[in-house]
């Protein structure tokens, strides 16, 4: 795996990268050497933070962990990732066992299932809702979630034309999402 490690208020030394690189190693039987890893490290107040991203495609892995310590934020994130191969490992096999992939599907059999029946994991859409999206700045999209106390919004930039929606960040600031087309 290719590393890009970043460190936001906080210097990343070649030890810290070195046992990153060793922690990850017990993914090497899952990915390519080509696979890419970008791993960002951050400290906020008290708590270490590793957010890590492995794109694959139209897919992308991704987990983010808080500890009190760096190891820890690092061992979680690990669990986590591995969490993610093991509830998804069937659709990414079922989609890119046709393709030039990143993935080596002979390593998921090491994943197990828990004893549980794979379609059982499989999220269900349960609800479809339809309704009328008006245009409207970022702003005011934020303002009208707000209003109905839901946690994302759906509409129409007035601005751009395009469907975009506002989101409520963790940190209680809102994000917003402008869809690209490939």
């Amino acid at each position: 795996m290719k590393f890009t490690i970043y460190g936001k208020n906080m210097h990343i030394s070649d030890g810290l990268k070195e046992t990153l690189e060793k922690k990850f190693q017990k993914f090497d039987r899952y990915f390519d050497k080509e696979t890419e890893v970008y791993v960002t490290f951050k400290k906020e107040k008290n708590y270490q933070v590793i957010e890590v991203t492995i794109p694959l495609g139209k897919t992308i892995l991704r987990a983010e962990e808080k500890t009190d310590s760096t190891m820890g934020s690092i061992e979680a994130v690990i669990d986590k990732l591995e969490g993610q191969l093991r509830k998804y490992k069937t659709k990414l096999r079922k989609r890119y066992e046709n393709q030039d992939s990143k993935l080596k599907f002979d390593a998921f059999s090491d994943l197990d299932d828990e004893s549980k029946d794979e379609k059982a994991d499989e999220p269900k859409i349960v609800r479809t809702k339809k309704f009328a999206i008006k245009p409207m700045s970022p702003e005011e999209a934020a303002m009208q979630m707000d209003l109905l106390e839901h946690d994302f919004f759906v509409f129409l930039n007035a601005e751009t034309d395009d469907v975009n929606v506002v989101y409520r960040r963790l940190n209680g600031d809102y994000g917003l999402i402008e869809p690209v087309l490939d």
